[in-house]
C-alpha cells in the first residue's frame, strides 16, 4: 500500500509537523522560520492535490471532484473563522473580501488557465453546456444574495445586512448549495460527466486504486489539509505585516489566503485540463466557487453574530465603567490553565507569546458585564413572584462566575420580563 504511494507525499505532513511544532515550541529562528512554513506549505499544497486525485479516482465522477472542493472550503472555513476571532472587529471584512477573491480567482484566473492550457495541448476540447449552466446558475444566485444585496437594504445603514437577514441568507445559501450538490451527485449526474462517458463508468483507462491506497491517501489528504491551515494560520501575521509595510488595503490580505487556499483545487484543475479532462477541471473550479460562498457565508454568518453579542457586552462594560481587578484575571487563568492541565506559570507564558492576554481580559470583563445586566433585571418564577438574584446566586458566586468568564445560569420555568 505504502509502496505504491509517492514518498514527498508522505514526507510533506510530515515535514510540516515538524515546522509546526517547532513553531509552537517558538524556536528562535527568525526568517529561517518563516521559510520553512512557506516550503512546507507549499509541499502540503501539492500532496494533497495528489492524494485528492487518487480518491477522486477512486470515487469517480462526479464525486471525486467533490471531494477537493469541500476540503478546500473547509479549510477556507477554518483559516477566515480563526482570523476573524483573533482580528475581532478589524477583521470583520476578511470573510467578505476572500469570498469574493475566491470567486474572481475561480472564474477569471483558474478558469481562464485551464482553457488555455487546454487549448494549447490539445487544440479542441468538449464539455457539458447544462452541467455549467447549472453551476453558474446556482453561483449567480448565491453570489448576488451575498455579495450585492446588502448594498441596498434599508434595515440596516451601509452595505450591511441586519441579524435577521443575515440568518436568512446563511440559510438560502445552504439550501442553494445542498440543492446543486443533489443535482450533481443525484438528481442529473450525467449532466456533469464527460461526453459521452456513461454515469456507471469510469472515465479512466487506468487501472482504480485499492481500498487500502485509498484510505491512506485519504488520511494523508486530511493531514496535508489540516497542516495547511495551522501553516497559513502561522504566516497570517508576517502576511499582514508585509502588506501594512507596503501600505496595500486589508483587503489584500484577502486575496492572498483565498489564493493560498485555492493553490491545490487550481493545480488540480490545470492538471486536468491538461490530461484533456475539462469537465472535470470546470467541476472542481465552479464546484469550489459554490462551496466557497454556501458553505463559508453560513459559517462566518454564524460567528459574526456571535462577534456582535461580544461588541454589545463591550459596550455595556463601557457603559457601566466594569473593570477587572488582579484577582479576578488570576482566577481567570487559574481556570482556563486547570481546563488545559497545565500550571497557571506556564499558561501565562503562552498568553504573552501568542499575544492573548488582553482577549482573556476582555472575556473576564464581557462575563462581568453580563452579570451586572443579569442583576438589574426582573425574573420572575412560575407564578409570577419575583426573585432575589443575590439570594438565589449570592453576590460572590456571580462575581466569580464572571470573573471566570461563564454565564451567570437562570433557575429553568423563570421568565425574563
Amino acid at each position: 500500500m505504502i509502496s505504491n504511494t509517492p514518498k514527498w507525499t508522505i514526507a510533506a505532513p510530515v515535514f510540516a509537523g515538524a515546522v509546526l511544532a517547532a513553531a509552537f515550541l517558538h524556536f528562535n529562528m527568525g526568517g529561517l522560520l518563516v521559510a520553512l512554513v512557506a516550503i512546507a506549505l507549499g509541499a502540503c499544497v501539492f500532496a494533497a492535490v495528489h492524494h485528492a486525485e487518487v480518491v477522486a479516482h477512486r470515487v469517480g465522477e462526479p464525486y471525486g471532484t467533490l471531494v477537493l472542493a469541500l476540503a478546500v472550503t473547509l479549510i477556507e472555513v477554518a483559516l477566515i473563522v480563526s482570523l476573524m476571532v483573533a482580528g475581532g472587529a478589524e477583521a470583520a471584512a476578511l470573510a467578505r473580501d476572500t469570498v469574493f477573491a475566491a470567486v474572481m480567482i475561480i472564474l477569471n484566473g483558474i478558469l481562464g488557465l485551464c482553457l488555455l492550457v487546454g487549448g494549447l495541448m490539445h487544440r479542441e476540447q468538449s464539455f457539458s453546456l447544462d452541467g455549467v449552466s447549472a453551476a453558474m446558475v446556482a453561483l449567480g444566485a448565491i453570489v448576488l444574495l451575498t455579495l450585492v444585496f446588502p448594498n441596498y437594504t434599508l434595515t440596516t445603514p451601509g452595505p450591511f445586512y441586519s441579524s435577521s437577514q443575515l440568518l436568512l441568507i446563511a440559510i438560502v445559501s445552504l439550501v442553494i448549495y445542498g440543492a446543486f450538490v443533489f443535482t450533481q451527485t443525484v438528481g442529473h449526474r450525467q449532466i456533469f460527466l464527460h461526453e459521452g462517458e456513461r454515469a456507471d463508468e469510469v472515465g479512466e483507462h487506468a487501472s482504480l486504486p485499492s481500498n487500502a491506497a485509498t484510505t491512506l491517501s485519504a488520511v494523508l489528504l486530511m493531514a496535508c489539509l489540516i497542516a495547511v491551515v495551522l501553516l497559513a494560520k502561522k504566516l497570517a501575521p508576517s502576511l499582514e505585516h508585509g502588506v501594512a509595510r507596503v501600505g496595500a488595503p486589508n483587503a489584500v490580505v484577502g486575496v492572498i489566503i483565498a489564493a493560498i487556499v485555492l493553490l491545490p483545487e487550481g493545480v488540480a484543475a490545470v492538471m486536468a485540463a491538461r490530461a484533456n479532462r475539462l469537465q472535470t477541471s470546470l467541476n472542481l473550479a465552479l464546484g469550489s466557487a459554490l462551496a466557497s460562498i454556501g458553505l463559508t457565508i453560513p459559517a462566518v454568518s454564524v460567528l459574526s453574530l456571535y462577534m456582535k453579542t461580544q461588541l454589545v457586552l463591550d459596550s455595556i462594560a463601557d457603559a457601566e465603567n466594569v473593570s477587572v481587578n488582579d484577582s479576578e484575571l488570576t482566577e481567570r487563568i487559574i481556570y482556563q490553565a486547570q481546563r488545559f492541565g497545565i500550571s497557571p506559570d506556564d499558561y501565562v507564558q503562552r498568553a504573552q507569546q501568542s499575544g492573548q492576554l488582553g482577549a482573556i481580559y476582555a472575556d473576564v470583563r464581557r462575563g462581568k458585564a453580563l452579570a451586572s445586566v443579569v442583576r438589574q433585571a426582573t425574573v420572575t418564577d412560575a407564578e409570577g413572584n419575583a426573585i432575589d438574584m443575590d439570594e438565589l446566586f449570592g453576590v460572590n458566586q456571580q462575581e466569580d462566575a464572571s470573573a471566570a468568564g461563564e454565564p451567570v445560569a437562570v433557575a429553568a420555568g423563570a421568565d425574563e420580563e
